[in-house]
């Protein structure tokens, strides 16, 4: 795999993955508790579930990724979507050791571990594909936080993003900065 510039692509991947975790915990700490294990519906997860689920996801795949199945034998994948926490403390606990397997693992392969072959349900893909499977899963999920806590919060949401009704200043302000450092 080739590198352009600095950036190879599991630095981008980290990179990513590291952006879809820190928005969905920005608006995680929004809520209380009770808020947290707000569901819309009967059919539609709170945030504790999707929570959950990502990080059983993430243990699953990334736990000896190079050399086991990505769905462990001891997942228990239905399981992720039950239950509830009973401190903020247990939610974050759980939802970063699943984090922290992905982070330890990308950190030790090698741009060459890209083209090897790991499986996921039996089914082959190449490591960089399964990579980017997975950020595809945790953007969707991120943003499903995202969205209920806005949902919650209404009118006392904090926007994680440019605030509607203000492109154009940010828009101004970074043309700013960029002349900035242009003539530094």
């Amino acid at each position: 795999m080739k590198e352009v510039g600095n950036l190879s692509y599991l630095k981008l991947a980290i990179e990513n993955f590291k952006s879809i975790k820190n928005q969905a915990e920005r608006a995680m700490e929004q809520l209380d508790l009770e808020q947290l294990h707000y569901s819309p519906n009967e059919d539609t997860n709170s945030i504790v579930v999707i929570a959950k689920h990502m990080s059983g996801n993430l243990k699953s795949r990334f736990r000896d990724f190079l050399t086991t199945d990505g769905e462990k034998p001891d997942r228990n994948r239905d399981g992720e979507f039950e239950g509830a926490f009973s401190t903020r403390e247990d939610l974050l606990f759980h939802w970063n050791e699943g984090w922290n397997v992905l982070f330890e693992t990308l950190s030790q392969l090698a741009e060459k571990d890209l083209e090897q072959t790991v499986y996921i349900r039996k089914e082959p893909h190449f490591a960089i594909e399964a990579i980017q499977r997975q950020i595809v899963h945790q953007a969707a999920h991120g943003g499903q936080i995202v969205y209920i806590a806005k949902m919650i919060k209404k009118e006392n949401w904090k926007t994680l993003s440019i605030p509607k009704g203000h492109s154009q200043q940010f828009n101004e302000k970074m043309m700013e900065i960029s002349k900035k450092e242009e003539t530094q």
